[in-house]
């Protein structure tokens, strides 16, 4: 990897992959549709936390979700005989991305949507990620990573002021509150943190048995927290649309994709496409549950667009 590449701050799961599936050869007009594909089956992710939370605590709702995640890659993993990680320190490490960018994120996340927060909202509280890697990589970087340019100081400032316009405005609405707020910054911080530790200890190999081990891992948090929650599950219809989606589609799906992406060379053009995730989320808060948009919301995804899409092309 070149060092600007490494400075190029990508969303948890566009860094470097822990794994790299063998693909056959993608036709070039097909591959460069891939990266807009994966990024609107991404934006549904929030979504799909809007439409089953109002049936299932999230926790529970969660545990599921990894529990038969981790059974297809298992299934997957034995009929294909993929190769297992190699090492000790491997599977502790890909235990701790799992713990980081699926439990503890998707567990805040879907947690703060419970407790109001829009889809859009929390879409747009997570797509700063590459925001924040940047300055992560800017203190504390070695000196490849710790220069940032002008226009990706522009950026790191864009994207703050969007969050903070966005979020003034729905506090006022009683939309958001400190709560909520505090489990999407949590959300937040899980996949910086995820992304920066897949990029530093996470070595190439199979995806299969990489994502089984995270989703196992992720499972094994979630199952035992999820016996302190109280709420029933309602096995409504959209409960099993939002849950069969989010194992099918977001994660078997989409990570496949995702890692297709990666062995092609093509994580750039997905960066470039991420900052579309929060108003597409939005759009389909509105269409789906009718989540208002106000203008405020509106001016800060721009914002924030602009900023992240600075950060992401002039690194």
């Amino acid at each position: 990897m070149t060092d600007d590449a490494a400075l190029k701050p990508k969303p948890a799961g566009l860094a470097e992959s822990p794994a790299v599936v063998a693909a056959a050869p993608v036709n070039p007009a097909l591959l460069a549709l891939m990266p807009a594909v994966f990024v609107a089956i991404w934006c549904t992710g929030f979504v799909a936390a809007r439409l089953g939370m109002p049936y299932a605590p999230p926790i529970t709702f969660l545990a599921i979700r990894f529990g038969l995640s981790a059974l297809c890659f298992g299934l997957w993993v034995f009929v294909s005989a993929a190769s297992w990680p190699q090492g000790r320190d491997q599977w502790l490490h890909l235990i701790v991305l799992g713990a980081s960018t699926h439990a503890i994120y998707l567990i805040c996340g879907w947690a703060a949507v419970k407790q109001g927060l829009g889809a859009g909202t929390m879409a747009l509280i997570v797509g700063l990620q590459p925001l924040l890697t940047a300055l992560w990589l800017h203190r504390f970087g070695d000196a490849a990573q710790a220069s940032l340019r002008l226009g990706q100081w522009l950026g790191l400032v864009l994207g703050l002021c969007g969050l903070v316009l966005v979020v003034s405005a729905k506090l006022g609405q009683g939309e958001m509150t400190p709560f909520n707020l505090t489990l999407g910054l949590g959300a937040l911080l899980a996949i910086s943190f995820g992304g920066l530790y897949q990029k530093r200890f996470i070595q190439p190999g199979d995806a299969r048995t990489a994502m089984f081990v995270q989703l196992l891992a992720a499972f094994v948090i979630a199952a035992p927290l999820a016996l302190f929650e109280s709420e029933p599950v309602v096995w409504h219809r959209d409960f099993w649309i939002a849950l069969a989606w989010s194992v099918l589609g977001l994660t078997l799906g989409g990570s496949s994709l995702l890692y297709l992406l990666l062995r092609k060379g093509a994580a750039t053009r997905v960066s470039s496409l991420m900052y579309l995730v929060p108003p597409c989320a939005a759009l389909l808060a509105w269409l789906l549950f009718g989540d208002p948009i106000g203008l405020a919301m509106w001016l800060g995804m721009l914002v924030s667009a602009i900023g992240v899409l600075l950060v992401v092309r002039r690194a």
